[in-house]
Order: structure tokens, then C-alpha cells, then sequence
């Protein structure tokens, strides 16, 4: 009997064993701590959201850069382990920039402004706004145009004024000044961003305040004193590069974007209440950044030596990809020795019900689908595996695929905190990114002994909006072009740009009747077509111009 109630007793106590919550390893702990002061520092208010060339963006670069140095790798960017790049940010007119009437001086953007397709030149003459004489500035009131379409809700008053400039041009204006007379508000500012084809003339647009006083009168004559003085506004990235050099022949890329919002200043806040608040970005990607270093000390220890390791964070990611396109374009180590890259973007709200974890990039590689079937993965996954084929997507191991290099990407998914202030340290699940960079870590041990990785192409993502349109070009656009027009980063087989014979690099300048100077106008235009659709894209490749037909 008292056998019996022993053996009944230890049984129980194995049972309860088995379901008692397992514990964490001091190891554990310690990879959880260390994701708290990574994510901590990194989504601190005092960095104001990381933005691309901010203050805050330096204190994060220094932070990394510290980090891969006390886990001994060795500096990889240009500038020890800084790669710097720049951004164009659009125009600014330079303080040099000129305007006066009789000797008045008005200022700039207050009083007026050079719409950013003006020629940088000056301008000395003496006119009458009821004059339109060739070899003459032509002072001309939107009234008459603001008034003919103020019912027509497709009406583009920008491609308006563009459109009256070149015809002035033709009949012998030697510039354009614009002002509006009439009740209907025109909503006109100086926009920096706006990428049109420059104009042969410069056209400047007066305020109401200022017109009152000199254009009104249709006897008055002044003279009049121009200087357009536009410049490019810049500023600097920096990609942050370490490398555990093993003496391998093939290298590993991993890498995580850690830039973010800032205050929104770009336009890219999901936030619409028009407040200036931080976005921190603790999903978005400071958990990146922070698995990213965890990752560097694990395989740093790790006794898989037959791949060398390169860790990136990237910047510029929120402003499509400038960082990691950058380095792909200026890589600091042989990327024909790349074996694959591995990117982590939001991989901090792991849901501790589904467990669902999204593999962005399985398709590039016929080698992906064994190793995730492989004893020694299945062994260490407790996921539900989200796979998505495509190589391509909104961060950056696209620019790594676009070079023929397998990739993959870890992501937990999008919430309600996505883009907002509200993403924040608090939020974020720890112990379940602690469990993404358990699993990663096999992974790459899992494929220590494998030759170098095959590429394969695979099918294009959505990346460019979250608008739907009737028709696909099959075009992926360069985020990172500032010129006029929108310059193709990848074409689509199967789609009508590629059967119309257009290739990477292609700029598309007009779709049909529609100019295309920007992205936003490429978009615009897009969704003025549906299926069956023909018509003619004309795009620039190198010196030349070429005009092709479309079938949607």
C-alpha cells in the first residue's frame, strides 16, 4: 500500500514538473535585460523618433556603433563603423534668393516665392502688369483659371500654372509672376519636395497682401528686381557596419533598420490629429536594432566559423530604403561573397496566443524550405510560421535581393500602434523576441555546413502604396530617386512594363497624356486607367528617349 501511494505521489510530482512554466536560463534573463536597455535607449524621447540626419540619429549611430565595438567587431562602414550617405531633401531657396519692387525688398515666403521648377537666374526690368511684352517678365492673375474650375474636382492648379509658364515662354515672356485676385483660396506655398521638370523661366507666385499693393492697378508700372537662387536641402544618413571576420569565404548579412519618424516631419505618421508628438518606434524598429547587437554577441561566441558575419542598421529605411540601397550600391565587403542576408523589422509583438511569425524572402532560395524542415529547426521552433515567398517588400532586404543575393525577413505584424506615437518600449514583448533570436540564431547554425546558398528570382510585392488601382504597371519604383519622373528599381515579368520592354533604371517621364514628374503623379496618373486599357509610356533610359504601347 505504501508502494502504491509512493509511486502515486511521483507521478504527480513529474506531472507537476512538466507543467510548471518553464524557467529562464541566467542566460535567458540576461538577453531580456539586455533587449530592455537597447530598446530603452533607443526609443527614448531624448532621441526625438531617430529621423535620418537628426540629433537623434547620431546619439542611436553612437549607441550601435558602441555596442558592435564591446562585442569585438571590427569597424566596416567608410568612417570606422559609419557609412554615411546623403538625402535629398527637396529645394530651399538660398538667403542670396531676391525679389523687389521700386526698391522694396519682399520677403521670401511671406511676401513670395520661386516655385522649385524655376532656373536659378536674375532678372532687371521694368514692367506693367497690364503689359505682356516679349523679352519681358508677364505678371499674370490666376483668377480667371481658379474661377473656370472651381467646380472641377480634377483640377491640378500646379500642372495649371506649369502648363501657362511654358506657353508664356512661347510667345516671349522672359519669366512668369502669379498672383490671385480672386475669392477662391489657391492654397499655394513654397514646396521643396515638388521633383518637376525645371522650366526654361523662372515663375514666382506673390501674395494677396503683396499684389494689393503694387499688381492691382492695371496703370501701374514698377520696376522690378528678380533673383531665383535655389538649392538642393540635404542631409546625412549613416548606416552603422561591423564585421566578425572568420576567415571564411562566404559572409552573412544581417541587418535592421533603426531609423524612425521623428516628429513626422516627412509625412509618414499614421497619426492625423496634426499634433507635433515623438514617434519613438520601439517596434519599428528599435526591436530590430536590438535583436540585430543580441545577434552579434550570440554568434560572436557562437563555434559556427564557416561564414563570416556583417551587422548593419540601416538608416533612411522610413524614407524608402536610402540606407541598405546605399550600401548594396557601395558595399564595403565583396557581395559576390554574400552566402544571404537576413533582415528583422518589427519583430517585437510576437502575440503569446497565435505565436504567428511572418518569413518574408522563403522563396529565393530552393535551400530555405530544407533548412525549416531540417530536425535541428523543427527541434527549437514554436511559432506559427507565416511564409511569404516574395524577396521583395517595404524594408530592407529588398535592396539585398534586387543584387541577386537570397534573403529573409522576420516580422511580427502591424498593430494599431503602427506609425504612431504610441509605439513605445512598454509595449513591447520581450521574452517573445528574445525566442525570434533563438530561432534565428539555429537557423544560421543550421546552415553553417552548407555550400554557398542558390538565388532565386521570385515574384514582386506590393511596396509602393496602400492605394488600389484598377491596373499594374509592374513597375517597383526607386524610392531613393530626387529627379524628375519615377525611376524603375525593378520590373515585373509577366506585367505590361516588361512585355513593353522596359528594364531597372528606366525612368518613366509621361503615362498617356499624364506628365509624370514625381511618384505621386505616377500614382495619380495609374489610377486614371483600368484593364484592357492601351496607352503610350514614354521614359528616359540613359541619353535616350523612348515611347513604347501598354496594355493594362
Amino acid at each position: 500500500m505504501v508502494s502504491s501511494l509512493l509511486r502515486v505521489f511521483v507521478i504527480v510530482l513529474l506531472l507537476v514538473a512538466c507543467a510548471a512554466p518553464k524557467q529562464a536560463s541566467k542566460t535567458d534573463k540576461q538577453l531580456i535585460e539586455n533587449l530592455k536597455t537597447h530598446i530603452g535607449f533607443l526609443a527614448d524621447d531624448k532621441l526625438e523618433g531617430r529621423r535620418t540626419g537628426s540629433a537623434g540619429e547620431q546619439q542611436a549611430m553612437e549607441y550601435i556603433s558602441s555596442q558592435f565595438k564591446s562585442i569585438g567587431l571590427s569597424p566596416k562602414g567608410t568612417d570606422g563603423y559609419y557609412q554615411p550617405f546623403e538625402v535629398n531633401d527637396g529645394k530651399i531657396m538660398k538667403p542670396s534668393s531676391l525679389f523687389m519692387i521700386n526698391g522694396d525688398g519682399l520677403v521670401e515666403e511671406r511676401d513670395y516665392f520661386a516655385f522649385p521648377f524655376s532656373p536659378n537666374t536674375s532678372i532687371d526690368a521694368f514692367v506693367s502688369p497690364s503689359l505682356q511684352e516679349v523679352g519681358m517678365p508677364w505678371i499674370i492673375d490666376l483668377k480667371d483659371g481658379l474661377e473656370e474650375n472651381k467646380s472641377n474636382p480634377h483640377f491640378d492648379l500646379t500642372d495649371y500654372i506649369r502648363t501657362n509658364a511654358k506657353k508664356a515662354k512661347e510667345r516671349g515672356a522672359t519669366a512668369v509672376v502669379l498672383y490671385n485676385s480672386s475669392s477662391i483660396e489657391d492654397n499655394l506655398k513654397f514646396n521643396g519636395k515638388d521633383r518637376s521638370e525645371m522650366l526654361s523661366i523662372p515663375v514666382l507666385y506673390v501674395t494677396k497682401e503683396a499684389a494689393k499693393k503694387y499688381f492691382l492697378s492695371a496703370e501701374s508700372s514698377f520696376s522690378l528686381k528678380i533673383n531665383v537662387d535655389l538649392a538642393d536641402k540635404k542631409r546625412t544618413g549613416h548606416n552603422v557596419v561591423g564585421y566578425l571576420d572568420n576567415g571564411a569565404a562566404t559572409t552573412v548579412i544581417l541587418g535592421a533598420h533603426f531609423d524612425h519618424l521623428g516628429y513626422g516631419e516627412d509625412g509618414n505618421s499614421m497619426m492625423r490629429t496634426g499634433e507635433k508628438l515623438i514617434h519613438n518606434g520601439a517596434d519599428d524598429n528599435a526591436s530590430g536594432t536590438a535583436a540585430l547587437i543580441e545577434l552579434a554577441r550570440k554568434l560572436k561566441a557562437s563555434k559556427s566559423k564557416n561564414n563570416n558575419y556583417l551587422f548593419i542598421a540601416f538608416s533612411g529605411e522610413e524614407l524608402g530604403l536610402y540606407g541598405s540601397k546605399y550600401f548594396t550600391e557601395n558595399p564595403t565587403i565583396d557581395l559576390k561573397a554574400a552566402n544571404y542576408m537576413i533582415n528583422m523589422d518589427m519583430v517585437g509583438r510576437l502575440n503569446d496566443s497565435t505565436k504567428a511569425l511572418t518569413v518574408g524572402g522563403y522563396g529565393t532560395s530552393p535551400k530555405w524550405g530544407e533548412f525549416y524542415n531540417s530536425t535541428i529547426l523543427k527541434e527549437k521552433q514554436d511559432f506559427l510560421f507565416k511564409y511569404d515567398s516574395s524577396g521583395t517588400g517595404p524594408s530592407d532586404h529588398t535592396s539585398f535581393y534586387r543584387k541577386d543575393i537570397p534573403v529573409l525577413f522576420y516580422f511580427t505584424g502591424l498593430h494599431t500602434d503602427y506609425h504612431k506615437p504610441s509605439d513605445d518600449a512598454e509595449r513591447i514583448n520581450y521574452n517573445g523576441t528574445a525566442s525570434i533570436i533563438a530561432h534565428i540564431q539555429s537557423l544560421i547554425e543550421a546552415t553553417n555546413n552548407s555550400p554557398k546558398l542558390a538565388f532565386t528570382k521570385t515574384r514582386e510585392a506590393q511596396t509602393t502604396s496602400s492605394r488600389t488601382f484598377s491596373v499594374s504597371m509592374g513597375i517597383m519604383p526607386d524610392y531613393t530617386y530626387s529627379g524628375s519622373g519615377m525611376r524603375a528599381d525593378g520590373i515585373t515579368e509577366g506585367k505590361p512594363a516588361q512585355k513593353a520592354g522596359m528594364q531597372a533604371g528606366d525612368i518613366v517621364i509621361q503615362l498617356g497624356e499624364h506628365p509624370i514628374t514625381s511618384m505621386d503623379s505616377y500614382m495619380k496618373a495609374l489610377g486614371k486607367f483600368k484593364k484592357g486599357d492601351k496607352t503610350v509610356v514614354k521614359f528616359k533610359r540613359g541619353s535616350e528617349t523612348l515611347e513604347r504601347t501598354v496594355e493594362f
